[in-house]
Formats: C-alpha cells, structure tokens, sequence
C-alpha cells in the first residue's frame, strides 16, 4: 500500500511524495502548485491515501484522489517523519526544531505528536533568546531573525556594512543583498574569518534554543532538520552550547542530532501521520 505526502510549509513550492509503508520514497515531485505536484508523484505512482502538511489548516489541496485522511502542522510532520525512519526512531518524547527560510517545532509526547491547546505548539521561531528588542524581532520572532536563512544572511551583511571585509561579497557577486545563508556556510568552509563568526554564533543560538527546548518538554531526543542541517560544521558547537546551558545530568540523557531525511522530511511525516490516522 502507498501513501501520499504534501509539504506546504514554502507557500511557493509544494513537494509531494508517494511512501511505501517501510517508509521508502517511491516517488516524488515538486512545483509551485499543490495539485501539480500530487498529480506529478500520483502518477508516477499511484497512492491510497494521503495526509498534507501545512501552516494553515484550511489550505487548498486536492481531496479527490487520494483521499486525505491527516492534516497537521509542518512541525508535527517534521518530528513525525525523524520518530518513523529518522534520528528519533524508538524515542517516546522527541523534538525536531526545523530550520531553514522558516524556524518551527514539532513536539513528540508519549509517543504522539503534540500541538497544544490552539494549534501553536512548536511555534519556536518566538522563543526569547536575547533581552534587545529589534523590528526583526516583532516580525519574524526572536529565535528566526537569528538563525532562519535569511536571518544568518543578514548578519554577515550587517557586518560588512558596518566594514569587516568578507569573502562572501564575492560568492554574491558583490550585492549584499545577493546573499543567502548557504553562501555563509560556503564561505565559513573557505575560511572566512566573518562566515566563521557568523556561523559560530548561529550553533549558539541553536544549542540555546534546543536547551530551552529540552528544559521545558525533557525529551529523550531533539533533532535539528531543515537546510541548517547540511551544515554539518555546527552539529558540534551547537551540543557544546547546549551542554553549556543545562545540569549535567540532562545532558546524560539527551541525545542531540542533526536531521538527515533531507527536504523529504515534512513530505515524509505527512504520510506517516495518515498512515495512523487510517490504522
């Protein structure tokens, strides 16, 4: 039997992704429009039913063919996909905090994902990890103006605009604006003096983060996914910070991972979660 998976957490490229119950990837596809890319991976091959990921609840999807039997929050899809086949296989009570253009959540408890009294659960991109209150901040939340993509691109902008020279530049053809948080991560591996300050701070800001996770839900397991997690240059200094910010005793018990189910992963727990939901 087949299952159907649609990642809608980018509102400008759906991914779908037609599983086996094993949890392999028989077929995939990604495009712009929702209906284009379950039509795309149906046909490659067919699926019985389906589930849907996405931000907002009543989202636009096809419900004909397959039948959608779960819809549920990106994050619950994230934890979901790492607890089934990823880095939290086994685990009871689990956290997978994505990082990439966005900052969520997904919450893992006995067993079940968790999504609080109004949906909102996982909203980590809001966590409070610095007293300075910036415009940044009251748009996009504290944690994601520091660590989302584009938040680690501005920060190197801000510091070749205030003068340090940067390597970088020229990976974006000299635009600032030009820049992305890839382009960091590319220039830290050159040896940028800048991108490796940049990045530094970004592992800090991660081990924070999955520390105020960890104190407040105690899971066996947090799991960092999204484009963040290629970066395999911050896995270290991010479980360094973590340890630097909870009792020794938490740490003996929690396992900190990077994600490596790659931009399938939503997809991926979205299947997984209409597979339970039609048990």
């Amino acid at each position: 039997m087949h299952t159907l998976g649609l990642d809608l957490s980018d509102p400008a490229c759906a991914r779908a992704v037609v599983v086996d119950d094993a949890g392999r990837i028989v077929a995939r596809a990604v495009g712009g429009d929702a209906r284009d890319a379950v039509h795309e991976a149906t046909s490659l091959q067919p699926a019985d039913f389906g589930g849907v990921a996405s931000p907002v609840e009543d989202a636009d999807v096809p419900l004909s063919e397959p039948r959608i039997l779960a819809r549920c929050t990106p994050g619950a899809a994230a934890v979901a996909a790492e607890h089934w086949v990823g880095a939290a296989v086994g685990a009871r009570h689990a956290i997978c905090l994505h990082i990439g253009d966005d900052v969520f959540a997904g919450l893992l408890l006995d067993g079940r994902p968790w999504t609080g009294a109004h949906n909102r659960a996982g909203a980590a991109a809001w966590l409070a990890i610095n007293p300075v209150e910036r415009q940044d901040y009251r748009r996009r939340g504290s944690l994601a103006a520091e660590i989302s993509s584009k938040g680690i691109a501005h920060r190197l902008s801000w510091r070749i605009q205030a003068g340090d020279r940067s390597r970088v530049l020229e990976l974006a053809g000299g635009s600032v604006d030009a820049i992305t948080g890839a382009m960091v991560f590319d220039g830290a591996r050159l040896g940028d003096g800048v991108a490796i300050s940049v990045v530094r701070d970004t592992a800090k800001y991660i081990g924070m983060a999955v520390a105020t996770l960890a104190a407040a839900i105690d899971p066996e397991v947090v799991v960092v996914s999204g484009s963040i997690a290629v970066a395999d240059l911050m896995l270290d200094a991010a479980r360094q910070e973590c340890t630097r910010r909870l009792p020794p005793e938490a740490m003996t018990d929690l396992r900190v991972e990077f994600s490596t189910l790659g931009a399938d992963a939503i997809a991926l727990g979205a299947a997984r979660l209409a597979q339970l939901a039609r048990a």
